[in-house]
């Protein structure tokens, strides 16, 4: 994405778009890494002349390069399974509650702290520096080593009272210290970019290469064009990350059995969330249908889907079994017979079921969030991909009683560009000229609720019955 600082604004512009696949292979799913590195420089010729350059991505995946700055190995994708055995091994000898209270959290078995419990150790003792991905592209592009703080802060080390790692953990989790670099702070300016990048790229060395909020959502809530305090925000991707901003962590018994967490936002901001399974199911059903050789087109699916009966099927989006990637039309349906609802039958049934348990899936999110942080919630700010979807968006508004501002769709590239334009100096430096930015910068549309609350506040996706057991109890 091509960012242009036009006065109080920035205007944003697609100069490139390459694929993101992982790729399993002899049992581990990897990423493509070097794919996309080859589609960032190719990205980048693209562009042209840049003042910087600023990388964010998803969080608590990393590569380990060693003592002459290659890769160890090719990073892991955190879907793959190892996450889970190195959770349970790692929780044994940490206690859990104790764990959350000094970390903030969540206990996701995706966690750099649990994939690094189940990583090979001749990797490890090969290493020389974990760098998170945003990092490791941060370094292939300037050489410099850094650990930007809102993607640190997702990792399950770092100390929420001190914003610095924890060592023992470290140990308990079987790999040294010294992996972990020193903490780099939001809107660092790293450097120019190395002579091969230039040469490959077409641009300056002067091209500076900033650390910008590295996290992707926390860049994409540092660009919420919030009207006012009482709102919450929904980054809506792959991922639904449901969440207030706050000064302070939360770190209670009670936040911990809710699924929240504490991750830092682009000025040292707490971003208090929950992470909902998002639009990952329904992207996955979508390219299931292709591969079967159906001609699904998403506008067309959602006006179908708008159609059908609502809250006929509801799952619940968080069941393990919706986490890997596969025939998640099959698994919509197997948890819809095995609850004794009604079997979505076709691509718009299920479209409509995953949209309904996504709103659902919000409401849940924002009670929780009044009920831990005693704060009301009025307005639900929707950005990223997922503000493109208005099924959704009206769903989600119908669904928790609040207008739903919808938009911008590109805030993770807009927060990402926002804080380069502060680094540079080119725009006022604090969070209050960033959000007089954001909303300058976009225009939400908004969806007021519609409808009676009644079925939104009985419905519920219902337990799957354990074998030979009867339902399970609700939580």
């Amino acid at each position: 994405m091509a960012a242009r600082v036009d006065g109080d604004r920035i205007d944003l512009t697609e100069a490139a778009r390459f694929p993101n696949r992982s790729v399993m292979a002899h049992g581990r799913l990897y990423w493509d890494v070097l794919g996309l590195w080859s589609g960032v420089l190719e990205g980048l010729r693209a562009v042209g002349p840049v003042a910087a350059i600023g990388v964010d991505s998803w969080a608590v995946d990393y590569g380990l390069i060693d003592e002459r700055g290659h890769l160890v190995g090719n990073p892991v994708c955190y879907r793959d399974a190892r996450g889970a055995a190195g959770k349970d091994r790692l929780l044994t000898e940490v206690d859990a509650v104790d764990l959350f209270a000094r970390t903030g959290v969540q206990h996701q078995p995706f966690n750099t702290v649990f994939q690094l419990a189940a990583e090979d150790p001749a990797a490890l003792e090969r290493a020389e520096r974990l760098l998170l991905i945003p990092d490791l592209f941060g370094y292939w592009l300037s050489g410099v080593v850094a650990c930007e703080a809102t993607n640190a802060s997702t990792t399950g080390l770092v100390d929420q009272g001190t914003g610095t790692w924890r060592h023992e953990l470290c140990s308990a989790a079987g790999f040294r210290a010294d992996l972990l670099g020193t903490i780099t702070p939001t809107g660092t300016v790293l450097g120019g970019l190395l002579p091969e990048v230039a040469a490959a790229t077409g641009l300056p060395e002067i091209t500076r290469v900033v650390a910008t909020a590295s996290h992707d959502t926390a860049a994409a809530v540092a660009a919420v064009p919030y009207e006012h305090d009482r709102a919450a925000y929904i980054s809506c991707g792959t991922w639904s990350l449901v969440g207030v901003e706050r000064d302070r962590p939360i770190t209670t018994a009670a936040a911990l059995d809710a699924g929240f967490t504490n991750e830092r936002g682009a000025d040292g901001s707490i971003r208090f969330l929950r992470n909902v399974a998002g639009l990952w199911l329904l992207n996955e059903s979508v390219a299931t249908w292709r591969a079967q050789g159906l001609d699904v087109e998403l506008g067309d699916l959602l006006d179908q889907a708008a159609k059908i009966e609502p809250l006929r099927s509801v799952v619940d989006p968080d069941d393990p079994r919706f986490a890997e990637p596969g025939d998640m039309p099959a698994r919509i349906r197997d948890y819809c017979s095995e609850t004794g609802q009604p079997v979505p039958e076709g691509p718009a049934e299920v479209a409509r079921c995953v949209l309904d348990s996504l709103a659902l899936a919000h409401r849940r999110a924002v009670a929780a969030l009044e009920a831990l942080t005693g704060d009301p919630v009025e307005i639900v700010h929707i950005v990223g991909g997922g503000a493109n979807n208005q099924l959704l968006c009206q769903l989600t508004a119908d669904a928790t009683g609040r207008t739903v501002l919808a938009g911008p769709d590109e805030a993770t590239a807009l927060g990402n560009a926002l804080v380069q334009a502060q680094a540079l100096g080119l725009m006022p430096p604090g969070a209050a000229a960033r959000r007089a930015a954001a909303r300058a910068s976009a225009r939400p549309r908004r969806h007021t609720p519609q409808g009676p609350r009644g079925p939104w506040e009985q419905a519920a996706p219902p337990p799957v019955p354990v074998h030979g057991q009867g339902p399970r109890p609700t939580a």
